[in-house]
């Protein structure tokens, strides 16, 4: 990134809540950098965040888009463990890890680590989880804080490189299991008219197979 995109980002909340438009704070700050974005789509950081990307870019402070959102109090998920099925869903979807629970687990969130992103809430099939304000009139930057921002970035970043790296095994896997199949291919294949033409159709389906999974490693 630019020196002006890392001084974006270093200013966001770090929320990964996804309400500027953008998948995370670090592409909002990399459009706001290349002008293709505007300074006041980022409601967790409120009017204090807008004022402050304007002293970093020379744009001129202008309000908060209320059409990413409305500045409001800091909150964090809770769960009703009791309709809790376990379905995971909302562990893949939290951007900071702040959810422990396996499948057909009940779940539970780490409230010092939870963002308020809300990104739980619309993939959750049995509405078990609801936003609970926490900083009774603090509302963006006061509610926050430089400390909470810094901790939601640095797991949010690890949760990256631990996605990319399952995603990497989950790869070399399937190319290995692949590979063991064309090893053993004439053993399990038995058909009585034309076995070779059958072997090279197999052949074929499972170099695909490996391809993707080569391709998947060198993500």
């Amino acid at each position: 990134m630019s020196t002006l995109a890392d001084g974006i980002l270093d200013a966001l909340p770090q929320t990964q809540c996804t309400r500027c438009g953008y998948p995370d704070c670090k592409a909002y700050a990399q459009a706001i950098a290349l002008e293709q974005a505007p300074i006041n789509q980022c409601p967790p950081g409120g009017a204090e965040g807008v004022a402050v990307l304007a002293r970093l870019t020379g744009k001129p402070v202008q309000p908060l888009n209320l059409e990413h959102g409305l500045e409001g109090p800091m909150t964090v998920a809770v769960i009703d463990e009791a309709w809790c099925i376990g379905c995971t869903l909302c562990i893949k979807a939290c951007p900071t890890d702040a959810i422990l629970g396996s499948n057909k687990v009940m779940h539970t969130v780490i409230e010092s680590v939870c963002t308020g992103c809300d990104l739980c809430l619309p993939v959750c099939p049995v509405d078990c989880i609801e936003m609970v304000p926490i900083s009774g009139d603090k509302t963006g930057w006061a509610a926050w804080s430089a400390e909470l921002a810094t901790q939601a970035r640095v797991r949010y970043e690890s949760r990256q490189i631990r996605l990319v790296k399952e995603e990497q095994e989950h790869a070399a896997r399937q190319e290995a299991k692949a590979a063991m199949k064309l090893a053993d291919l004439e053993t399990h294949t038995h058909v009585a008219e034309d076995p070779d033409k059958e072997m090279a159709r197999k052949r074929a389906i499972i170099a695909a197979a490996m391809a993707k999974a080569k391709a998947r490693q060198a993500k």
